[in-house]
Formats: C-alpha cells, sequence, structure tokens
C-alpha cells in the first residue's frame, strides 16, 4: 500500500474503573436534552422501540471499533482504510461544534455571578434598578390572581398582552448576542469576558488530569456532583406553586401535544451518542480487552432514559409554574432552563442559594461536555499522528487557547442565532454518519467478522437478530432523523443571515465529499487495477488487537493474512 503501519500509542492509558467509560458516556448527553420542549412519558414510549432496534446495537458498534482497536475515531476506521475519512469529518465537525459549545457554560456563569448579589437584579425587587416600565410588562407585574396564556415565542414585544421574564431580559440587558444585529457585527466584550473563566477552567484540568486515569476519576466525580444536584434542584422545584400540575401533564400528556413533538423523539436518538460523532469509540478506546461493552452499552442506555426524564420533569415544573402566574396574558419563555429558570427561583426563600446551585448544575454539565469532547479529539489526534505525541501538552493548550479565541465569533450582534442554528446540523451529520457506520461495519467489513471479532473479545456471540436489525431496519429510522432535519434546516432558514446559511451548506458539503476524496487519495497510493485496489482499500489495515498477548491469540483464530495487512495476496498481486 506505500503507507506506514499502525503504530499503537502505549502510553494512552486506561480507565482507572471500568465503570468510568459508563459515567464519561452519561456525562456527554448531560446538556444535549436541555434546548426545546419535552413530549411528555407518552413522547419517551417510541424511543424504548428506537432503543432496542438502533441506539443499543450502535452503541456496542461505537464501543467495538474503540475497545477492540484501542484507538480512537479516525485510527478505528483501519477496519475499512478508504472510509477513514469519516474520522476525519468527525474531527472536523467535533471541533466546530466546540467552538460554540462554550456558550452552554457561559450562560451559567453569568447568572452564577449575580447569584452573589444581595439582591438578585432579575427579582421583583432589583427590577426597578435597571428596567424601564415603558418597554412592556414582566412577570412581577403579574399576580396569582391574573388569567394566563402560554407561548414559548415572541411576537409584538409591546403588546401589553405579552408578559416578560426579567431574567431573560436581563440577560439581554447586558450583551448583544441576544439582542438584534444594528449595524454589521460587533463584538460583545462583555459576553468575551464570560468565556474568560470557562477555557481557563478547562486548561486547569487538563494540566492537572491529563492523564487517563485521573481524567477518568476527575469526570466520575463530576458526573455525579450533577446529577446529585440535579436531583437536589428536583425535589425543590417540585414544592413550587403549578410543580404537581406540571408532573401530572408529563405523566398523563394529551396526545395532541404528543403528536405535535413527536419528531423530538428521533432526536434523542442523535442526541444519546454526544455532541460530537465518535465520542464513544474514543471513550471505549480506553476499556480493557475484555470489558463487556454489550452489558454496558444497555446501562449506559437506560441510564440516558433516567437522566431525560428527570430532565424532563423539571422543564414541566418550571413550565406549569409560569402557567400559574396568570391566564389573561401571553409570556414570552425562551429557554426555560437558561434564561427563565433563574426568574423561577428569584420568587422561593434562599433565591442565591437556590440560583447558584441551579446554575452550578448547568455550569457543571457544559465543562463535562466540553472536557469530554476534547479530550476525545486530543487521543483520536495522537492516536492517528505518531509524531504529535512527543507534543501532547503543546498540542493540548494550542487547541484549548484556538477554541477560546475562535467562541469570540458567538459574541457578535445576535450571536446566539449562529449558536442555535449549528446545534441543527448536529442531528444532521450524525444521522449520515451513523448511516455510514452501518455500512462500513456490517456490510463493508461485514457482519462475520463483526460477529466473529465481538466473539473473540468477549466470549459471547452478538445475536443475529440485532444484526439484522442494525442492516434492514435501523437505516430507517436513521432516514427518518436526516429527512426531519433537512426540512426543519432548509425550511426555518433565517432570510437575513446569509452567513449562517453559507455555513450550513459549506458543512454539508464536507459531509458529502470529505469522505470519498479520502477514499480515493487512498486508493491511489495502491497498486494495480482499479478494482483491485478498491477491494484491497476496503479491507482491513492492521486490525488487530493492541495488546501483543490479544493480538497473538487473534492471528491464531482468523488467520495470519486476515491480519497482516493482506500482505500475502499483495505479493501475488505484483507477481
Amino acid at each position: 500500500m506505500g503507507l506506514k503501519a499502525a503504530s499503537p500509542d502505549l502510553g494512552r492509558g486506561q480507565w482507572e474503573k471500568p465503570t468510568d467509560y459508563i459515567v464519561a458516556s452519561l456525562g456527554l448527553i448531560l446538556q444535549m436534552h436541555l434546548f426545546g420542549s419535552s413530549v411528555g412519558i407518552l413522547g419517551m414510549l417510541p424511543y424504548f422501540l428506537y432503543m432496542v432496534i438502533l441506539v443499543v446495537p450502535v452503541l456496542v458498534i461505537h464501543s467495538f471499533m474503540g475497545q477492540f482497536s484501542s484507538s480512537g475515531f479516525i485510527s478505528a476506521f483501519r477496519l475499512a482504510p478508504f472510509f477513514k475519512g469519516i474520522g476525519y469529518v468527525s474531527l472536523f465537525l467535533n471541533t466546530f461544534f466546540l467552538i460554540y459549545y462554550g456558550t452552554k457554560a457561559a450562560v451559567p456563569t453569568f447568572y452564577i455571578w449575580y447569584s452573589f448579589y444581595p439582591i438578585l437584579p432579575w427579582s421583583c425587587e432589583g427590577l426597578s434598578s435597571w428596567f424601564n416600565e415603558s418597554q412592556g410588562l414582566t412577570t412581577c407585574h403579574l399576580t396569582m390572581e391574573s388569567g394566563y396564556t402560554y407561548i414559548n415565542y415572541s411576537t409584538d414585544i409591546n403588546d401589553s398582552k405579552y408578559v416578560h421574564v426579567p431574567s431573560y431580559l436581563y440577560m439581554k440587558y447586558h450583551f448583544s448576542t441576544y439582542r438584534y444585529p444594528t449595524e454589521g457585527y460587533q463584538l460583545d466584550w462583555n459576553f468575551v469576558g464570560l468565556y474568560v473563566p470557562i477555557w481557563a477552567t478547562i486548561a486547569v484540568i487538563f494540566y492537572k488530569f491529563s492523564e487517563t486515569p485521573k481524567f477518568g476519576k476527575f469526570i466520575r466525580y463530576m458526573v455525579i456532583a450533577t446529577l446529585c444536584l440535579l436531583l437536589v434542584c428536583f425535589v425543590r422545584i417540585s414544592f413550587l406553586p403549578g410543580a404537581m400540575k406540571g408532573m401530572e401533564r408529563y405523566l398523563t400528556p394529551k396526545i395532541h401535544d404528543v403528536e405535535k413533538r413527536l419528531d423530538r423523539t428521533f432526536r434523542m436518538v442523535i442526541q444519546v451518542f454526544g455532541a460530537g460523532w465518535g465520542s464513544v469509540i474514543a471513550l471505549a478506546s480506553f476499556n480493557r480487552f475484555r470489558t463487556n461493552i454489550m452489558s454496558y452499552s444497555w446501562i449506559i442506555s437506560i441510564g440516558q432514559v433516567l437522566i431525560f426524564i428527570m430532565y424532563d420533569m423539571v422543564y414541566f415544573m418550571l413550565d406549569h409554574y409560569f402557567k400559574g402566574l396568570s391566564e389573561d396574558h401571553i409570556v414570552i419563555n425562551d429557554w426555560i432552563f437558561y434564561f427563565s429558570g433563574a426568574s423561577v427561583l428569584s420568587s422561593v426563600g434562599w433565591p442565591n442559594l437556590w440560583t447558584f446551585l441551579f446554575y452550578a448544575m448547568l455550569l457543571m454539565a457544559g465543562l463535562i461536555v466540553l472536557t469530554t469532547q476534547i479530550f476525545t479529539i486530543l487521543q483520536s489526534l495522537f492516536d492517528e499522528f505518531e509524531t504529535l505525541r512527543k507534543r501532547k501538552m503543546e498540542v493540548t493548550f494550542g487547541l484549548i487557547g484556538g477554541l477560546a479565541v475562535c467562541s469570540c465569533a458567538h459574541s457578535v450582534d445576535h450571536g446566539m442565532i449562529l449558536f442555535m442554528s449549528f446545534m441543527e446540523n448536529i442531528v444532521l451529520t450524525h444521522s449520515v454518519l451513523h448511516l455510514l457506520l452501518i455500512f462500513v461495519v456490517l456490510w463493508i467489513y461485514g457482519r462475520e467478522g463483526f460477529q466473529r471479532d465481538i466473539k473473540f473479545m468477549l466470549g459471547q456471540p452478538f445475536p443475529s437478530w440485532k444484526v439484522f436489525t442494525l442492516r434492514f431496519i435501523a437505516p430507517f429510522i436513521l432516514l427518518r432523523c436526516l429527512v426531519m432535519e433537512l426540512n426543519y434546516v432548509t425550511g426555518g432558514r433565517w432570510a437575513m443571515y446569509v452567513v449562517v446559511d453559507t455555513i450550513h451548506d459549506i458543512l454539508l458539503v464536507l459531509c458529502a465529499l470529505t469522505i470519498p476524496g479520502y477514499g480515493f487519495y487512498y486508493l491511489y497510493q495502491s497498486s494495480g487495477s482499479f478494482s483491485d485496489r478498491f477491494r484491497r482499500t476496503c479491507r482491513p489495515t492492521d486490525w488487530y488487537p493492541a495488546d501483543e498477548k490479544h493480538r497473538q491469540r487473534y492471528r491464531e483464530a482468523v488467520g495470519q493474512i486476515e491480519v497482516t495487512d493482506q500482505l500475502f495476496e499483495l505479493i501475488d498481486d505484483m507477481n
């Protein structure tokens, strides 16, 4: 092939505890569920079917590729080198998504800072210090006896029927990134200031916990602490006025509500793999070779469902708190968790404490997602490029510094439109990549090879019925997700934001062209006829366990030719 053989990174390390893989995988979805509205418990029922047909089996495939090869999401495609471009597309997209993902940690930082003020500025007591009454009504002007009608999006801001949430208005009062642009796109230095402590904290984390066992331990405690805070906040919010009605609505939703929001169930299928495609592959690469990924995939999926349900119940309780305020006005409520939640908590006893705890939970969730994503990107780079292993700290802090600088793109006037628009690309691009993954593993590499390797690694077979559903049923679910997002993105474009639409199109073109482009580049470096080259580049290269003991047993089990770059076949072709 004229290419250098794979060189495993022997210093990459492993998880201190096998369960660190489970905890890190759960951490990937801690903030994927905080945007949009919930579907209620009935809307979760289809997801359980998708979990059996698609989510758990695909989690096994991701885990298998990482654990078997001890490689990140680039090098793991030694399984079928022609499609290694999938790994490079994932590297680009994951890094690109991280540029805006810091916003999810920056917003909680804002509310945490003001939670130390004696009087919360967005509370009814502090409202008069900055709010101009001529701007309209807020929830502070409502009483429990007034009437109420509830919507999620604003229309005419000056209409007396519409009521604003003070905590969101206070964010808009401070930052232009949440306001409509004036002339051009000016940088909001106040919002840039929120990014500084976030990226500085991330730099400290990687300085202290760059080794795999230490990082796994750090993520373990962070995820546990975040879930504990979520549980504490759930209990406190359950005592709010109207909270029990929200719980009742969640457990007994109306059919038309479920039908209206059912598309969100399809998004959940993609969200369980995190914001970065291939992160599970990289996390699984730190497992011990015999780790039972089939059992762990079920544990991860069930844990994710429980987290989804917890977030949904909090959402419904906050939602129905607002619905109990008035019946004669329309409350403009945006992003209940991030913006409107602060106003709710300002009405309870010890408002500063509860505001701090609630937004500390959101901040920790953001840091978990950011650090885990960066960790998987770095290890994938070190696995693929041997020369970078000698300069790990320089590469690490160079990546963090670059992401910090690029995050400023979301601090321009109305930069949040850019942020929300890129959110849709996660579902769109991940649907395509999952389809390609199933095609590569179960059609190109083949179901026989996949089942053989699983049995060799775990000592137990991967059921044939799961292989059948992955090959012939799961693709239809992913295609449904893909079509749904294409309709959403193309139908909901912002006419005034040409730049956003252009970046959307560029990302889609990159996904469409990079993968075959790299494949043909790889094919060009081979020898022989086109059909021989293509056939050879679709076969595994250096595909074996990194550990010498397991590697020798694997060679004995499957035969020398299949694990040594098809050397003998290449000699025959040359002769």
